[in-house]
């Protein structure tokens, strides 16, 4: 290999790499800080609490003060760098159990014990917009005053007649296997077959689909056929930028409505996660309304990355759909390593999707490197219908 084909070897691998990158220096982490990203359920942290959470690489201190509004600052005290967390809740401000000094929910620092009342007034820690939808809570991390908070919203979660129903996993990969894996609608035929064949698994067959990809104002459709006896079976993922996606699955009882869900892929750091989900299944009886919120209260707290062994041995989960869907993906994505190897792999038609991605998330990333305008993303106000069975030959004509 000569010395220019190795600088363009080299040069193609560090593109890849700038994929997968999330700190607030590289191209990727300043695209990433352009948009909302949950961070935890709201169920997690109660009025007078603190926890840490994580996202694009900064360490954070969520917060709810008394009046259960919730908060959020960088985790770390200006005073000698312990976490903030760790400390305790007064009205809404948070005060470090070090040496006790307290920020208020502006990350302004409001008092020293130790020191000259008045003398706090220049200090201050990092603080950060928050905003709590369908029972999650969002975070903004960029510069400048964040977006209306209105592309992440889905139709069907706002809705009076669904059940919602809310998870989380971290997974140590790149949040982009997750993000491209939600975007390879084949995997679904092959990934989902494996070890055991869930409710998924059944209704979305092992037929290799047709697929279409187009950019919308929001993200990406992806339009999945599957043809079989005269029918098609068309399954549409209305996927949201920069990883969200939003699609239907099969319900767990025969006879029930699909569900609709939209899975983020919440990057925690370079090698970390957070796979937060949001379900809406329509309400039905009061007894099958109580039965299907048993089965997710048992889901709540599965996360496939606590069974690593087990799954990499072929032993899934006794379930129809959440934890061995959310198993079978896990196996896929881990089995890539904690960040894929993009350099070296062989895409093929079947990845058109990832390769779409690809090539908008590079096109953001050097539109921001320009000092040109990156995409304005709004949502498709209008629902899409996510999944229908339609006549074989007008699937063909369309």
């Amino acid at each position: 290999m000569n010395s220019v084909t190795k600088q363009g070897s080299a040069r193609a691998a560090d593109r890849m790499t700038s994929l997968a990158e999330t700190s607030s220096h590289t191209s990727m982490g300043k695209v990433l800080r352009r948009f909302w990203h949950p961070i935890a359920l709201s169920n997690s942290v109660a009025p007078g609490k603190a926890k840490a959470v994580r996202l694009l690489g900064e360490d954070l201190a969520l917060y709810r003060g008394d009046s259960g509004a919730a908060h959020l600052v960088a985790n770390r005290c200006a005073h000698r760098l312990t976490r903030l967390h760790t400390g305790w809740v007064e009205g809404e401000q948070l005060r470090s159990m070090y040496h006790g000094w307290k920020y208020d929910a502006n990350g302004q620092c409001v008092e020293r014990p130790a020191e000259r009342p008045g003398s706090e007034a220049g200090i201050g820690i990092a603080a950060y917009p928050v905003h709590e939808y369908c029972g999650l809570v969002f975070a903004w991390l960029g510069e400048g005053e964040p977006p209306a908070f209105d592309l992440p919203r889905k139709a069907v979660f706002e809705r009076s007649d669904v059940l919602l129903f809310r998870r989380q996993e971290i997974w140590p990969c790149n949040w982009l296997q997750l993000a491209e894996n939600s975007l390879d609608a084949l995997h679904v035929s092959f990934a989902h077959q494996t070890g055991k064949v869930g409710v998924f698994g059944e209704a979305v067959t092992t037929i290799v689909p047709q697929l279409h990809y187009e950019e919308t104002l929001a993200g990406i459709r992806q339009t999945a056929v599957r043809s079989e006896g005269g029918k098609s079976h068309v399954r549409i993922s209305d996927w949201t930028f920069p990883y969200a996606n939003h699609v239907s699955i099969p319900p767990i009882r025969a006879g029930a409505s699909w569900m609709e869900v939209s899975n983020w892929m919440v990057p925690i750091d370079d090698t970390q996660t957070n796979r937060i989900t949001l379900v809406a299944a329509k309400t039905s009886s009061p007894a099958a309304d109580a039965d299907l919120q048993r089965y997710f209260d048992g889901c709540e707290t599965y996360n496939a990355a606590e069974h690593h062994d087990d799954l990499f041995a072929g032993k899934y989960p006794e379930d129809p759909l959440i934890r061995l869907t959310s198993a079978q993906d896990y196996v896929a994505l881990m089995g890539q390593g904690a960040i894929a190897d993009r350099a070296n792999e062989r895409l093929a038609s079947s990845d058109r999707g990832v390769a779409m991605l690809r090539r908008i998330l590079w096109r953001e990333m050097e539109a921001i490197n320009s000092g040109s305008s990156t995409k304005q993303w709004r949502r498709i106000e209008e629902p899409v219908v996510l999944v229908e069975s339609i006549d074989a030959a007008c699937a063909a004509r369309t």
